[in-house]
């Protein structure tokens, strides 16, 4: 899985319509309901604003499309096939259409939404999706700057600490690295 490290917008003109695709990160629902508010305020002349989204929670993937006002799926469909083929979570793709005058018929509107957001999805800067586990150490302060090392090694960081007689600590980690930083650094 891949998340959008980086935003991307790319435009396609077809028989006088202009498809406008963007490419944005979306951790959670509300966020996404943000960013499509930020893209309809930036064409508020539009026709279509047809998305699609596929947002990883605990409880698995939610991916939903709409094809705003286009005829039943061509516009939110291929949209979100193609952030599927691209294996993309967390992530939100929106295609805004000016209408040129000229029908495009289902086929044609398949092809220029999908091809959009596809075009979008290639200019934006992908990186890998790395699962996070949050664990609770109990630590000596001799170990604390070798667990320092670890953490940050693995990519992680260090979410809140407790200096007393022992330090507490929280630290998140790509869940691969948790159940070895635990054994290696736990003194409880």
């Amino acid at each position: 899985m891949y998340l959008i490290e980086k935003g991307s917008e790319s435009s396609f003109t077809v028989n006088h319509s202009r498809f406008i695709g963007y490419a944005l990160p979306c951790a959670d629902e509300s966020q996404l309901r943000v960013r499509l508010a930020e893209i309809a305020s930036t064409h508020p002349n539009a026709h279509h604003l047809a998305f699609a989204y596929r947002i990883k929670t605990e409880h698995g993937i939610i991916a939903h499309f709409s094809d705003a006002g286009e005829p039943s799926g061509t516009a939110g469909k291929p949209i979100l096939a193609h952030i599927s083929g691209f294996d993309v979570v967390n992530a939100l793709v929106a295609v805004v259409r000016y209408f040129g005058g000229v029908k495009l018929g289902a086929g044609g509107l398949v092809r220029a939404y999908g091809g959009t957001a596809k075009m979008a999805l290639e200019s934006a800067s992908l990186i890998p999706y790395v699962e996070y586990a949050e664990v609770r150490l109990t630590i000596d302060y001799p170990k604390f700057q070798a667990l320092t090392y670890r953490v940050e090694k693995a990519g992680g960081e260090i979410v809140s600490r407790a200096f007393g007689e022992r330090i507490d600590l929280i630290v998140r980690v790509p869940a691969s690295e948790a159940p070895a930083i635990a054994r290696q650094f736990d003194d409880s």
